[in-house]
């Protein structure tokens, strides 16, 4: 069961794409500018195709999109999404304190 703004689909694919740390530093760049996954592909030591395989996975997360800016695809990072995965995590720390307060109130009793 999954609690907040994300179906148990959506935060798979969320938590799958910022599992990796070449997506995690990808978003990152794009969310401060957005840049061509040839400019993107320049900073990474893989090859091309490989960081356009990142980037899938970010799109799919909705945590990127991409426009078309003549022969380029920029990605952007998607502030939104991100703002629904905050609140996910907002909601598992809302219940992990719940029953922090809840050991806490046992121990008090005795």
């Amino acid at each position: 069961m999954v609690v907040g703004h994300l179906s148990e689909a959506d935060a798979d694919r969320v938590f799958h794409a910022l599992a990796d740390a070449t997506r995690r530093d990808i978003l990152t760049t794009v969310i401060r500018s957005g840049q061509s996954v040839s400019e993107l592909a320049r900073q990474y030591p893989m090859s091309f195709a490989a960081v356009q395989k990142h980037v899938a996975v970010l799109e799919r997360a909705a945590l990127v999109s991409k426009t078309r800016r003549g022969r380029e695809q920029i990605v952007h990072g998607e502030v939104t999404a991100l703002r629904r995965v905050a609140l996910l995590l907002d909601a598992y720390e809302a219940i992990w304190r719940h029953r922090a307060d809840r050991i806490a109130g046992i121990l008090n009793d005795d």
